[in-house]
């Protein structure tokens, strides 16, 4: 007996330490956003923005997917194709051109189909709807492109984005710090030539149910029949809502 309730407790530890780390369902999926700068502009670089739904089962339905990041200076969106921003931000600053969002923690969002021809790009434009890559893997991807000004203009002087988040469409996903790669290669159409970024990085973000909710629905406390004090509940579990104290 006594054997058995420890090999249970350990059994729930286990289940209950993996639930809030990756989705048990589909342990290895996870959601890849990959930074690929294509040029270099006079204060910046444009970027192709790529989003792999590398989930077997779990795909973002409407309203689609969120995807917002802090900046590590004080970068500015020129441009936009494919996504747009939310909120423009204060650019009051600027005079002449005026910079698609001044914000220093911007958050973008698919276009809508049926977007004129040129604010399309290649896998835009479907709301942020994106399907998981188990089921149908050519509508598990969406892209964007977005000039950004007040930047690094080399590999050495660009600061990566950090604190990356993703919605889809509601919470649940925990986005890595952004990491460098090599540049990603591509090949020409007649595949003949193969060309390359100048500079790439990757975010992974994982979908985990336990931080999905906003705090936990239940606590269940197991302690040994010799153990002489209880094992207790988090103090955030059955309901509180002290932000500040919940799993994040």
């Amino acid at each position: 007996m006594r054997t058995y309730l420890i090999t249970l407790v350990g059994l729930l530890f286990v289940l209950f330490s993996y639930a809030a780390a990756y989705d048990p369902l589909d342990p290895n999926g996870n959601i890849t956003i990959k930074w690929d700068v294509m040029s270099w502009t006079p204060d910046g670089y444009v970027a192709v923005v790529t989003m792999n739904n590398f989930q077997m089962y779990r795909h973002i339905m409407s309203p689609g997917w969120t995807l917002g990041w802090t900046w590590a200076k004080k970068e500015v969106i020129w441009t936009m194709i494919g996504a747009q921003a939310t909120e423009q931000g204060d650019c009051s600053k600027f005079k002449g051109n005026i910079p698609h969002c001044c914000k220093k923690t911007p958050t973008v969002v698919d276009m809508l189909p049926g977007v004129p021809y040129n604010q399309q790009f290649t896998n835009c434009c479907k709301g942020g709807v994106l399907a998981s890559w188990g089921q149908d893997p050519q509508s598990s991807v969406s892209a964007f492109q977005v000039s950004v000004g007040q930047a690094g203009t080399t590999n050495k002087t660009v600061k990566l984005p950090k604190n990356f988040t993703l919605l889809g469409p509601g919470p649940g996903y925990t986005c890595s710090p952004a990491k460098i790669v090599p540049p990603t290669k591509f090949f020409t159409a007649d595949l003949r030539r193969k060309t390359q970024a100048l500079m790439t990085w990757n975010v992974t973000c994982t979908y985990s149910q336990f931080v999905a909710q906003k705090h936990p629905k239940c606590c269940v406390s197991l302690s040994t029949f010799y153990n002489e004090t209880i094992t207790s509940c988090p103090s955030c579990a059955c309901g509180c809502e002290n932000k500040h104290k919940c799993i994040k």
